[in-house]
């Protein structure tokens, strides 16, 4: 069993991927941006390496332009070696990644262009793996795409297209249920007809339902398409966030609806990746809640990095999560995360943010210049007054942290939710 996230390290330092508009895209920008993005998903990689995560989407936007004419630079033969020592990071630690083209990647389209242009893009995506050395269970995740008034003739078209792709490409292909044109029965369908396993989403199936209302029994069917060389059983897991557009993912993952979910699907068969606001945040804690070794450090490595946040937002929750931390014997992984979860939705409080960022500001207050001083308590007194945003607090908070190399601070979450 692993449990990954999606494309974006939170809370991370030299995770952040970067691009430009096309008129910028000149070779030698290319070069600086592709060098960028992959040194962060080295770090990316390291990052989930330390902590036991196993499972990783990797960002489409990897290379800026990576399946437009727009980017002429051979970049894969500028950065063969590089790929080749992240893909060897990838295999030492067993790491399994894959990849998810966006929106306009639709091989079922009735447009030509766009069909050329999908098969393009699903090159580009199996050309990073390749180069990562990775093997066929390392996917990429791909959507059915539109009904365009005829289902029937969308899906055959879709067969159509897929024949045209390579072989090498066409073991790395697998298809997800949506959450409006094709639903877990239609995408069963299809991937049996071609031989090729399905990615079970629970949250577009509660959208979008089949005739099957076993979530359980569906998952099972889904198992039926992978074979061994496409690697253990894949399924998306998310939540719906609360008033928002039905579809929207959650910001947090809920401890409590997650093992729910886990225990019912007997979910230490299958590799679950997490589709949700804070990536990797909810993944650490997921791994932690499933954890056999049970050991309360890990809970209190997750406390160093919270525990500024949930001052800012419950000082209650703050102090319930201390007593709670105090039996090192005990291993409260479900009442800790219950609390961490209560304290992020708690209304916001002037009195509480300041207290916090007092808090902070106390790493700094005995070598901070008096301009640094000044700097502080003039954002935070504008804050107060309704003249400046926390943001700015916090982002001078951050350059001070960064400044004196307060690394407790830096892997702290304060800064980043």
């Amino acid at each position: 069993m692993s449990i990954g996230y999606a494309c974006i390290t939170v809370g991370v330092p030299d995770t952040a991927l970067s691009s430009c508009v096309m008129k910028n895209a000149s070779p030698e920008r290319l070069k600086e941006l592709i060098e960028h993005n992959l040194n962060s998903l080295e770090n990316m990689i390291s990052y989930n390496a330390e902590n036991a995560i196993k499972l990783f989407r990797i960002s489409s936007d990897l290379i800026p332009f990576g399946s437009s004419p727009a980017n002429t630079l051979p970049w894969q033969d500028i950065f063969k070696e590089k790929f080749e020592s992240i893909g060897k990071k990838i295999s030492q630690n067993g790491i399994r990644v894959s990849m998810h083209p966006g929106q306009y990647t639709v091989l079922n389209s009735p447009d030509s262009e766009v069909v050329k242009k999908s098969i393009e893009d699903l090159r580009y995506h199996f050309n990073v793996l390749k180069l990562l050395g990775t093997k066929s269970e390392n996917k990429i995740i791909l959507h059915v795409g539109g009904v365009y008034g005829d289902k029937a003739s969308a899906l055959a078209r879709f067969c159509e297209n897929f024949s045209c792709l390579d072989d090498e490409i066409k073991e790395r292909i697998a298809i997800e249920n949506d959450e409006r044109n094709y639903n877990a029965e239609d995408v069963l369908d299809l991937a049996q007809k071609l031989g090729i396993p399905a990615v079970f989403d629970n949250l577009h199936n509660s959208i979008n339902p089949s005739g099957i209302s076993d979530e359980n029994k569906l998952i099972k069917l889904f198992a039926q398409t992978w074979k061994q060389k496409d690697g253990r059983q894949k399924i998306h897991y998310s939540e719906q966030k609360p008033n928002a557009k039905a579809g929207s993912h959650s910001d947090s993952v809920s401890a409590k609806k997650f093992l729910d979910f886990y225990r019912k699907i007997n979910g230490s068969s299958l590799d679950i990746m997490l589709e949700v606001k804070d990536k990797n945040l909810s993944a650490v804690k997921c791994l932690n809640l499933l954890s056999e070794e049970k050991n309360i450090k890990a809970l209190e490595n997750e406390w160093s990095k919270y525990k500024y946040n949930v001052l800012e937002m419950s000082p209650a929750c703050y102090g319930s999560i201390r007593e709670l931390l105090k039996d090192k014997t005990a291993y409260p992984a479900e009442d800790f995360y219950a609390l961490i979860e209560e304290a992020l939705i708690s209304p916001l409080s002037k009195q509480n943010i300041e207290n916090a960022a007092l808090h902070i500001w106390g790493y700094f207050k005995k070598y901070a210049s008096q301009a640094e001083r000044k700097g502080f308590f003039t954002r935070l007194e504008n804050y107060l007054d309704g003249k400046t945003s926390l943001l700015a607090v916090k982002n001078f908070l951050l350059k001070l942290a960064q400044k004196y190399d307060e690394k407790y601070l830096l892997h702290s979450y304060y800064f980043w939710i």
